[in-house]
Parts: C-alpha cells; sequence; structure tokens
C-alpha cells in the first residue's frame, strides 16, 4: 500500500471514496470488460452508507441482526467487490462458518471478471460472502428487498420484545433507473407500500444515462410522483457527492414509520471523466488508458497507480463500519444469550431457521387419503391435496409463509388451521402472504423470503409460471429452497382454452438447472412431493398439480406412494412379475400427474388382451436422475425397449427416457377451449388410444427387419 498524505476526516471521507472508484476504474479497465461508470458516481453514497449507517460486521458477516445491502443495478458489482475488500469482510461457507479469510481479496479485483475469482461480473449470492442476493437482471434485487422486507417484520413481530430485539434491522437497496423501468420492481414497489414496510429503503441513482443514451429517449416520467402514490416517503438529495446531505437523508428513513423510503440521489455518471461525464459510454465499457488518466488526474490520484489503496483507508473503514458493526453485533449477541437462557425452545427455533433446518416431526401429521374410503370416491385434485399438505406443515413449521398471487381460493393456498391469519400492516406474525396479481414480483418476494431462511411459497396458474420465470431462474441460480406452486396443469381447465393450458412450461422447467420438478400423480404422491421438496434445504422445488379430481390410487394394489421420491417408482407390474413367475413386461408405461391414471386404466385393458405392461410413475425426472443406475434400471430396464411415455405437455425431452424404439403421447399445438372430456378425445388422451399405441409399438418391433 502507497502512503497519502491525509489529516482530516473529511480528507480520509474522500480519500475512501476515490479508492472505491479507482479500484473500480482499474479492475474494469483490467478486464476490458464491465460497467466503470456507476461505481465512480455512486462511490460516495456507498461510502456514506457502509461507512456511517449500515449495521454490518464485516468479522461476521451473516450475524442474524445485521442490516442487508442489496445492489439492485447489479452491473455495478465493483462497488461492492471495493467495499468488501476495504471493510475486511470474512468468507463464510455452506456450513455458516467464519473462515478466518477475506471473503474477497485485492488480487480478486485484480481479477474481476475472471475465472476463478471472487470478484465475478454480478453479485452472486453463495459465491462471495457479504452479498445478500444475485442480481444482475434489473429490478430483481428490488422485489427481492421487499422480501427481506417482509421477513424482517415477520420475524421481528415473532420473537422480537422491549429492550430484546433480534431482527430490528433495515434493508437497503441501491437502483438505476433500468431497475425502475422493470415492471416487476413497480409491483414490488406497490405492495410493499400497501404493507407499510418502513424498514425499506431505496437508493434511486438518478443519473439519466441507460446503455442507449439518455432516459429522455424512453424514460420521463415522474418518478417521485409515482412513489409516493404507492404510499412511499421520498426525500430527495441533489448531489451525490454530498456525504453528511445523504447521511441525513438516511436519517429521516431510520426515523420513518407506517412507509417504505426512496432516496433520490442525483448524479453524474462516470463523476470524474473529463471527457464522459454524462455519456452512455462511461456506463458500459472501460474509459481506455488515457481516460483512465485523466479521471485519476481529477480526483488527484497518481496517474499510474493501478489498484492503489492508500495507507489509512482500510484503518478508517476498520474505525467506522468495523467497529460500529462489531458492537453492534456483540449487543445483539447478549441479547439472544438472554433469550437462550430464558425461553430456549424459541432460541433453538431462530438456530434451526438460520441452518435452513426444519423441527422435528415436521411431517408427522401430513394427511393420507385412502382409496377406499367415500370421501375420496371421486378422486382428491391435486390443489385440494396440496391444501390440505399446507395446513398441516404450517402448523408444524412457525416459519413457513407463503401465498398466491390473487388466487389463493383457487390454488388452495390459503390457510385455514385455527389462528391461522394474514400478513397484512396489523397482523404481521401471520403466514399467509397476498401478494395480488403480481406473479413476477411474487417469485422475488418468495426468494427474499427465503434469503431471510424462512420457509416460503408463492402460487398461481401453471401458466402464468412464465411472468414468474426469471426470478424462479435465481432461485435455482442461488441454490433457495423457494417452492413455487402450480395448480391448472395442463387441460383441466380446460373451457378457459389455451391462453390456459400450459404446453411448453414442464419441458422448459425441466431444462433449467438446479431446481426440482414435481408432477404428482394422485393426493398421496403429492404428500411425497412436499416430503421431498421440504426436505432439501437448497433447492428450490415447483409443484405442479391438477385443478381437476384425480383418482386416489388403489395401493393395495399399486405400489406404495412413498416411491415418488425417488422421482420415479414401478406403480404396478403384470401379475406374477415381482414374484418371478411370470416373464418381464412386454412394455411400460410411463406418466406423470394425471396421466398416470390414464396409464393404469390402459395397463388393465391390454392385460385383458394378453399384453403385459408395467406402469411407472414418474412426477420428478430431477429426482430420478438422483438415484444410482442399480435402481435406475430397475425402474425402466433397458432390455425393455417397447415405452410409451404419457402427459399432456410438449413431448421435448421424454426421448431420454423412452428410448429411440419408444413413443410419447403428449401435445404438439396448443389446447382449444372445451370440456375436458373432448380435450381428451381429440387429443388422444384416452385408454383406448394408449392400447392402440401399445400394439403397434409391439407389431412393429415383431415384423421382420425390427
Amino acid at each position: 500500500m502507497t502512503t497519502m498524505t491525509s489529516t482530516t476526516s473529511s480528507d480520509l471521507d474522500l480519500l475512501a471514496i476515490n479508492t472505491i472508484r479507482t479500484l473500480s476504474i482499474d479492475a474494469v479497465q483490467a478486464a476490458n470488460s464491465g460497467h466503470p461508470g456507476t461505481p465512480m458516481a455512486l462511490a460516495p453514497v456507498a461510502y456514506t452508507l457502509w461507512n456511517r449507517v449500515l449495521r454490518f460486521d464485516p468479522a461476521d458477516p451473516i450475524w442474524p441482526g445485521r442490516d442487508r445491502f442489496v445492489l439492485s443495478n447489479g452491473h455495478a458489482s465493483m462497488l461492492l467487490w471495493s467495499l468488501l475488500f476495504l471493510t475486511r469482510t470474512q468468507a463464510v461457507d455452506a456450513d455458516y462458518e467464519v473462515l478466518g479469510r477475506p471473503a474477497v481479496t485485492l488480487e480478486d479485483i485484480r481479477r474481476f471478471r475472471q475465472l476463478g475469482s471472487k470478484a465475478p461480473g454480478h453479485p452472486e449470492y453463495r459465491l462471495v460472502s457479504g452479498v445478500e442476493t444475485t442480481t444482475g437482471p434489473l429490478g430483481q434485487g428490488l422485489a427481492t428487498s421487499v422480501g427481506m422486507a417482509i421477513g424482517q417484520r415477520f420475524l421481528s413481530a415473532r420473537h422480537d420484545a422491549p429492550g430484546a430485539e433480534l431482527f430490528d434491522y433495515r434493508i437497503y437497496a441501491f437502483c438505476g433507473d433500468g431497475c425502475l423501468m422493470e415492471g416487476v420492481a413497480s409491483e414490488a414497489a406497490s405492495l410493499a407500500g400497501h404493507l407499510k414496510l418502513d424498514r425499506l429503503c431505496w437508493i434511486y441513482d438518478n443519473n439519466h444515462i441507460t446503455i442507449e443514451g439518455s432516459t429522455a429517449i424512453a424514460f420521463t416520467e415522474d418518478v417521485t410522483a409515482r412513489f409516493l402514490g404507492y404510499g412511499w416517503n421520498v426525500l430527495r438529495v441533489g448531489d451525490a457527492n454530498d456525504v453528511d446531505r445523504i447521511e441525513a437523508a438516511l436519517g429521516v428513513f431510520r426515523s420513518t414509520q407506517g412507509r417504505p423510503t426512496l432516496i433520490v440521489v442525483d448524479s453524474h455518471i462516470g463523476y470524474g471523466a473529463p471527457h464522459r461525464q454524462d455519456t452512455a459510454a462511461a456506463h458500459g465499457e472501460p474509459l481506455g488508458p488515457e481516460e483512465v488518466r485523466l479521471t485519476k488526474r481529477a480526483y488527484g490520484w497518481p496517474e499510474d497507480a493501478r489498484f492503489l489503496v492508500p495507507e489509512g483507508v482500510m484503518a478508517h473503514f476498520d474505525a467506522g463500519i468495523g467497529a460500529r458493526g462489531a458492537a453492534a453485533r456483540r449487543a445483539w449477541q447478549e441479547r439472544f444469550d438472554r433469550l437462550r437462557a430464558t425461553a430456549p425452545e424459541r432460541a433453538q427455533e431462530i438456530d434451526l431457521m438460520q441452518r435452513r433446518g426444519l423441527p422435528e416431526g415436521w411431517d408427522q401429521e401430513l394427511p393420507s387419503f385412502p382409496w377406499n374410503d367415500p370421501s375420496t370416491a371421486k378422486g382428491v385434485a391435486g390443489r385440494d391435496a396440496s391444501g390440505a399438505v399446507l395446513n398441516a406443515v404450517a402448523q408444524r413449521i412457525p416459519w413457513l409463509i407463503g401465498g398466491s398471487a390473487d388466487l389463493g381460493p383457487s390454488n388452495k393456498t390459503l390457510l385455514t388451521f385455527p389462528g391461522a391469519e394474514s400478513f397484512q400492516p396489523e397482523t404481521p406474525r401471520g403466514q399467509m402472504l397476498h401478494f395480488g396479481i403480481r406473479e413476477h414480483a411474487m417469485a422475488a418476494i418468495v426468494n427474499g423470503l427465503a434469503l431471510t431462511k424462512l420457509r416460503p411459497f408463492g402460487a398461481t396458474f401453471f401458466i402464468f409460471s412464465d411472468y414468474a420465470r426469471a426470478a424462479i431462474r435465481l432461485a435455482a441460480l442461488m441454490e433457495l429452497p423457494s417452492l413455487f406452486i402450480f395448480t391448472h396443469d395442463a387441460m383441466g381447465d380446460g373451457e378457459d382454452g389455451p391462453t390456459h393450458q400450459p404446453v411448453e412450461q414442464l419441458a422448459s422447467f425441466r431444462a433449467m438447472p438446479g431446481i426440482v420438478v414435481l408432477r404428482p400423480g394422485d393426493a398421496n404422491e403429492v404428500v411425497e412431493a412436499y416430503r421431498a421438496a421440504l426436505a432439501m434445504p437448497r433447492t428450490p422445488a415447483i409443484m405442479v398439480l391438477s385443478r381437476q379430481a384425480l383418482p386416489v390410487l388403489d395401493r393395495s394394489r399399486c405400489a406404495p406412494a412413498a416411491g415418488a421420491r425417488r422421482g420415479a417408482y414401478v406403480l404396478i407390474d403384470p401379475p406374477g412379475v415381482a414374484g418371478g413367475s411370470a416373464p418381464a413386461p412386454q412394455a411400460i408405461l410411463i406418466a406423470s400427474g394425471s396421466e398416470v391414471a390414464l396409464a393404469l386404466a390402459a395397463h388393465d385393458l391390454l392385460l385383458a388382451e394378453g399384453v403385459s405392461t408395467r406402469v411407472v410413475s414418474m412426477p420428478s425426472w430431477e429426482l430420478f436422475e438422483r438415484q444410482d443406475d442399480a435402481y435406475r434400471e430397475s425402474v425402466l430396464p433397458p432390455s425393455i425397449t417397447a415405452r410409451l411415455a404419457i402427459e399432456q405437455a410438449s413431448t421435448f425431452g421424454w426421448e431420454r427416457w423412452t428410448g429411440g424404439a419408444g413413443r410419447v403421447l403428449g401435445m404438439r399445438t396448443f389446447g382449444a377451449s372445451a370440456p375436458l372430456k373432448d380435450l381428451d378425445q381429440v387429443f388422444g388422451f384416452e385408454p383406448a388410444n394408449v392400447v392402440a399405441i401399445v400394439k403397434e409399438m409391439l407389431g412393429a418391433a415383431a415384423r421382420p427387419g425390427r
């Protein structure tokens, strides 16, 4: 480190700010990739928040009482990497242990955007300690921060008492014009205003520049009026370099009750760059060697120095955020130790929740659905079975929280057990959320709740998962246990027509890495699907459920539903196969969801005609893939090549399980508006058609030359 003379507090402030700026400039220039302008412009705001206000202990960056910082304009990631390095934020492993080494080193910054660096192109949760959520797709960080704020309010209502506050933290999010243009941010802001989330603060970098140029070409609305209409408190700081006014605005936020706060900060992107000020180029590309020298000269910085950290800068952060954060954490720990002594069961709940555990016996009171009971004689819809499960587990897992995008009665996600209530400003302990018709924000908020270590779920019709896809993808990237419940999974809503009948959604989510898709075939498979989903602490799950009643399978002749937890299992074989007294089946019928009952009906018809088939229920490709080779081959023996997959969805991908000689009965077009019975007939989802296809396969296989 190089010594640069500095004597006053304001000198140290400016020195720290310019260190953030020049580290960002040098990192982007070395990578020849990235966005230097926003870190340059927002460095004073970031410095003020972190070193003067933020309650965060770099020595223990995951203590539950910390403030949260979200960089929604994630392209400015060098801002965050500089802060994490300069504050000496420590690395934490997957077991939540502090490792005694920095989360981000100067070498990581030198290797910004390079393979293996802890300074990637956008903030990545899990990869770098101190990153509270993955950001990059604009607006996502803002919507996720609303989930964090809901989680804070819920936890505070459940656990805090005067003088014994454990969850009284605040959530700060940086954003730019792009974030506020994205609809997901508007959805989330509207809900945050309704819920009066007064510990949420968005700091808006009002620089009037995006990639294409001035925002005047596309974004001329009155942002202040919009947020006032949402019920937010709106403040303005006319100069992003005025650290005292920034600090004062943050003080107003902390004293505001009943409203979230938007602080509008006027800045010049690429501040200090003599020839790039107010240009889109400074936003989206390196400055270039000559501009770097001129900019450093404007900062009073050694023009040829690279990755310079002057003497005293890190000590200045140690004396600011380091000392303040350590004191806050110690005080928090003392309060938590008192709770452990006086209410050990509550302390144990917090411990368990923070490590993504579940209470012992959480699944002991899950419902079961007997096939021969009068109450199930007409079948049970997947959504109804799901509702029964949710009401059972919500009582056993007090930090399970969620709801629907205005479809609670239809998704069956309403919590109706004694004492259940909605989460509203007046009832912040409620486990039932009402997202309104905001599918995208719902999914991002669910992620924010999961990042708060709650076990959240969000629900809508399966077709509307397309609105939520970007946030679901981030759940997979972050390895969050977010649960997405989608009903109306195929053509069961008949008359609503193809606008409401999902076709390609199953295939598209199965193509998404890191997520488990579950489409259970009857009510008892729904129960087992929940057992599988909730037992995964670091994997998001998608539950795909029927609207219409499905037969409850007779488990006296079919295998137990517990097999669903392995992704696929042999539901039924011809008589004698299991005991070895009959030859192997001639064909395999593979189905998921509502088509499992169809496969069983065809199995019985074929058996009556002397054709033996095995029926395999396959609710989850991903869970089946996790099984060992021996199990997978026991379910789908390689020797049986006559295989028919049956699913009311796109046929894409099924050849993985049917093989080259197999067939797929699925959808190759969109659906139509008609009663389900008519649709099944038109598209061939009837037992007689399945029988015909199987016979055709077996006949073709028996012909000469095959």
